[in-house]
């Protein structure tokens, strides 16, 4: 009798005895694992070393031994002074990165005092105008030393523009700076809704940076696939592990299409995974979407170089998982699900704030937050070896489960089409609302508890005091953006604006032009209604999109 059949034998006499005597809560995860749930998985082809192919237990040799991950704070609100005066904060607090919120009006193409930006400017991030904003808003913050992140996906070119001409006042080159700027449009169509233009016009825009950053800024992460928000929208792991590997592969044919190599520009292709609460199936799934990213690019694009299949990724604990009942409970939450981002191998975090499910972090929230990834960093010792949990029976089974359910979802989707014709059709999207639908009915049955909001339940303790913005950052932008546009070159700025046009109409890249116009001092708003006037704007309800 081999081990395995002998296993199975003694599995069997043990199921026996255990009928009747555990929870139906549970049901969905098999009480035990053993060497059975493995199916036989070859070690060196499936879990191998850190470092190598197919780099499921990470993608350095010595991970967290040799360099902790980034400790990357996601901050933005009010106008820029108040914003450079949180990121001080936070980097004399020990953070090692920055992550820029910025708010809807800057997100969606609108200056400050547009119609549309009425009661939204620096509510849910950072009101950037012109370029005058942006220097402020990283003012004595040493840009060749910090590695900038900006969530910003419709107007990425033009924040990255402003990256790029803040530095080259300070003296920095583009080849100097480092940091990712999210450019992922895909998912504004699935789960988010800041989209401006058509998918067409958008996918170029995504091409154009791509490109434009393997030519003049190798140590900048040009894209980084979100994942995060289709979790939040509420997918299960294995939907966020599919639909954000298929989103990445729409952009690699996208670069390819422009004649770049596929070593020249996937090593600065780059991901962002929501760390939800379940510790053991999130630290699994990091797993399988490096496991299965790297199958993915050596079969279909043949690379030469390692770097391009290995999947570098940010990670943000789960703030559809904060609750506003007991808010302080969301600081376990938060500690857990940054455990297992750890776990998993991730290359930078986000912590959130307890008191993020009620209003913006407030500064003594987010030092709390800071401290949780020190802590962990440093006192638990989860960085002290590489991949702990490697071998596990129940980690190993849960990656092998999520990259077979994430492979079948791809296979689907290319049968359909393609990404772009699966979210055209609204297949993902009915995928993620129906596994939404499904928790949500959980949760109101019982079924899945949350605790002080279904289950250990109560009395409010009375308010507590929150941040708040207030409607005098609207007034005090506008004030600030008259002063530049009275202070400029007018015509100037018409022929930069001009520029960007004719290049939209053509078939150039508009990185160049659209920092040309960053620098003439045009701002956000007027940059993005010269690529309206070309490309339109897209309406999900009405055929045309213009």
């Amino acid at each position: 009798m081999s081990e395995l059949d002998a296993i199975r034998l003694a599995e069997g006499n043990w199921q026996r005895t255990t009928k009747g005597t555990t929870s139906p809560t549970a049901a969905e995860q098999p009480l035990l694992y053993t060497p059975l749930n493995l199916g036989g998985t070859p070690y060196l082809n499936a879990i191998g070393f850190p470092g190598f192919y197919p780099f499921t237990r990470g993608i350095y040799p010595t991970m967290y031994r040799g360099r902790l991950w980034t400790m990357r704070q996601y901050a933005g609100f009010g106008a820029a002074e108040d914003s450079n005066a949180r990121y001080r904060y936070l980097l004399e607090q020990g953070q090692t990165g920055l992550s820029v919120a910025f708010d809807l009006p800057t997100q969606i193409g609108y200056d400050s005092d547009h119609p549309m930006a009425v009661g939204e400017v620096g509510k849910v991030g950072v009101a950037i105008d012109s370029i005058a904003d942006f220097e402020v808003l990283l003012g004595g913050i040493p840009l060749d030393q910090i590695s900038l992140s900006m969530t910003i996906n419709a107007t990425a070119a033009i924040l990255l523009a402003m990256f790029v001409v803040a530095g080259e006042k300070r003296g920095v080159a583009p080849q100097a700076l480092r940091g990712t700027v999210q450019n992922d449009i895909l998912k504004e169509y699935i789960a988010r809704g800041t989209y401006i233009f058509p998918p067409e016009p958008s996918l170029r825009l995504v091409a154009d940076i791509i490109e434009f950053c393997a030519h003049e800024m190798p140590r900048f992460n040009a894209i980084s696939v979100s994942g995060y928000h289709i979790r939040e929208a509420g997918s299960t792991a294995s939907q966020e592990v599919a639909f954000t590997l298929a989103d990445g592969l729409v952009y690699c044919e996208a670069a390819l299409h422009r004649g770049l190599a596929i070593d020249a520009f996937a090593p600065q292709l780059s991901f962002f995974f929501a760390a939800h609460n379940n510790v053991l199936e999130e630290t699994a799934k990091f797993r399988a979407a490096r496991r299965l990213w790297a199958r993915l690019i050596r079969d279909r694009y043949g690379p030469k170089d390692s770097k391009s299949m290995q999947l570098r990724f940010h990670a943000q604990t789960a703030g559809s998982a904060l609750a506003a009942q007991q808010p302080q409970n969301n600081i376990v939450r938060v500690a857990l699900q940054a455990a297992a981002a750890i776990l998993g191998g991730a290359q930078s975090l986000h912590t959130n704030s307890w008191d993020e499910a009620l209003a913006l972090p407030s500064e003594e929230a987010a030092h709390l937050a800071l401290r949780t990834q020190q802590i962990l960093a440093h006192e638990s010792g989860l960085a002290d070896t590489v991949d702990p949990v490697g071998g596990s029976y129940c980690v190993e089974a849960m990656t092998d489960r999520i990259e077979a359910e994430a492979t079948d979802y791809l296979k689907r989707i290319d049968d359909a089409g393609g990404m772009l014709r699966a979210v055209s059709d609204g297949y993902v999207q009915r995928e993620i609302e129906q596994a939404a639908y499904s928790y949500q009915q959980k949760v109101e049955k019982g079924e899945r508890i949350v605790v002080g909001s279904n289950r250990f339940q109560e009395e409010s303790n009375g308010a507590l005091e929150l941040p708040e913005i207030g409607p005098d950052i609207g007034e005090r932008q506008i004030e600030k953006l008259k002063q530049v546009r009275q202070s400029r070159d007018t015509s100037q700025v018409a022929q930069a604006l001009s520029t960007v046009r004719e290049t939209a109409h053509g078939g150039g890249n508009l990185m160049p032009p659209i920092i040309a116009a960053v620098r003439a001092s045009a701002t956000v708003g007027e940059i993005a209604d010269a690529l309206r006037q070309v490309f339109g704007i897209y309406n999900p309800h009405i055929s045309g999109n213009r």
